[in-house]
């Protein structure tokens, strides 16, 4: 190395997935100069797009609740607010076919009354339970709402104990905690902790009438974690640097950082890694974190992601969840992909998909095109124009009991050195609102160790 591979900023983030990104603007936005490192040709981490011929692919469905306050300041601090709108109201569409009577489609709904009133009539309405499973939830809903997510005890119990011991059904636990539960926490409910299930449940449901409606993407998610957020960095004064990993992290004498990329090293007050746990635990220091091996502990979950583009219209609603199939969720992507001509593109989101997420193309389309099929019979004798299939092995997290003691939080023992991700102990489960705290956490906690506290991001949103 020379003298002129030698470069100063005053904070360097490693990581350019949402709490990467949220770090660097958050550090750049309090007056820091702000270099930040990704690995891929892109940012957003594994929240992102790519070309398929004519068609632009999420490689995954994510959606965000009203609840979810720190990514929308996210969409709105990269201008991408419009770009991923929320329903005026919780509506999930939600198609049994599991019934000997035939297929039967019912709603999740909420109305405009305070809480806990405001799902009591779509309850009511609720067809896919019985009128006993029902009332069975209402007392239920009310055990959860006085948990408090935060008590350690809750983590080393398992959710579905938990819902059993309330009265809970199997058909109720299929057809409504985890209904809900699968697509926020990547796990079923005995898989899942009850201080994570609690936390997603209570936010979501039980804080105010709207939390739970529903908003995602209606353009490609690399539009907005990639294009918007790189134009943000820019816009902020941030050095972005794609393509480049960190390899070391060092000391100087002087107690300043250096982050060795291989092409050169640059010298920083603050650090924050940004990055997966595993590739955290390679870079952090000795000394920096109690029981650095625990980071090695936290499990992941897989998502496995089905896309079909059909040669007509087969789905009038813009999503729906199904009951008595293996298929979970089903998302029309045609406006967002670009889909020109004739056809529909559905993408099937498939959470804790383990036992899936190896499975062959050929098997997985053997699968799931007759499934889509029972569902949906304007699929029948439709022509099949692509099938393909995304998988992200470790898409999240997983969040069994006993997890939260192995999450680190974003202070380390080695001042200027800061951690986040969804990973680390932000109290939601691996979702992109977890992400969004983690950066904006590791920011402010770098900014406080430097003597320049900046108001919270949060405190901006409300």
């Amino acid at each position: 190395m020379t003298d002129d591979t030698l470069r100063s900023s005053r904070a360097v983030v490693i990581g350019g997935g949402l709490a990467g990104v949220t770090a660097a603007l958050r550090l750049a936005d309090a007056g820091l100069d702000v270099t930040l490192l990704e690995g891929r040709p892109r940012l957003g981490g594994l929240a992102f797009s790519f070309r398929r011929g004519e068609l632009t692919v999420d490689n995954g469905q994510h959606v965000y609740l009203r609840c979810c306050t720190a990514y929308r300041w996210f969409l709105d601090r990269v201008d991408g607010a419009a770009l991923a709108p929320l329903q005026n109201r919780l509506d999930v569409p939600v198609l049994d076919v599991g019934r000997l009577a035939g297929p039967r489609l019912g709603r999740l709904r909420r109305n405009g009354l305070p809480v806990p009133l405001h799902l009591a009539a779509g309850l009511a309405a609720y067809p896919h339970l019985s009128l006993a499973e029902r009332a069975s939830v209402g007392r239920a809903a009310l055990a959860l709402g006085r948990l408090d997510p935060d008590d350690p005890a809750l983590d080393d119990i398992d959710f579905g104990s938990w819902l059993a011991r309330h009265g809970q059904s199997p058909r109720t636990v299929e057809a409504l905690w985890d209904l809900v539960g699968v697509a926020t926490l990547n796990a079923t409910a005995p898989n899942s902790s009850l201080a994570l299930a609690a936390k997603v449940f209570k936010t979501g449901l039980l804080s105010e009438p709207g939390a739970a409606d529903i908003g995602w993407a209606s353009v490609p998610l690399g539009d907005v974690h990639d294009t918007l957020s790189r134009k943000a960095l820019d816009s902020a004064g941030v050095r972005t640097e794609l393509r480049t990993k960190a390899g070391a992290l060092t000391r100087t004498d002087d107690g300043r950082w250096v982050v060795d990329t291989g092409a050169e090293r640059i010298e920083a007050d603050t650090v924050v890694l940004a990055v997966p746990q595993r590739e955290a635990h390679d870079l952090l220091p000795e000394g920096a974190i109690d029981a650095p091996e625990r980071l090695l502990e936290i499990g992941t979950s897989p998502i496995l992601n089905v896309h079909v583009v059909y040669d007509r219209k087969v789905l009038r609603q813009p999503f729906f969840a199904a009951l008595g199939s293996p298929v979970q969720w089903v998302f029309d992507r045609t406006e967002a992909s670009g889909l020109t001509g004739p056809g529909q593109y559905l993408a099937v989101s498939q959470s804790a998909a383990h036992e899936e997420i190896e499975l062959p193309v050929a098997e997985l389309r053997a699968r799931y095109l007759p499934e889509l099929e029972r569902l949906l019979p304007a699929a029948r004798g439709a022509g099949i124009r692509d099938f393909f299939v995304t998988r992200e092995r470790t898409a999240t997290f997983a969040p069994a009991p006993g997890v939260g003691r192995l999450r680190p939080g974003t202070r380390t023992r080695v001042p200027g050195l800061f951690l986040a991700g969804a990973w680390t102990a932000t109290g939601w489960p691996a979702t992109m609102e977890g992400a969004v705290r983690s950066g904006a956490g590791a920011a402010d906690a770098a900014l406080l160790a430097l003597g320049r506290p900046h108001e919270h991001p949060l405190q901006e949103a409300a």
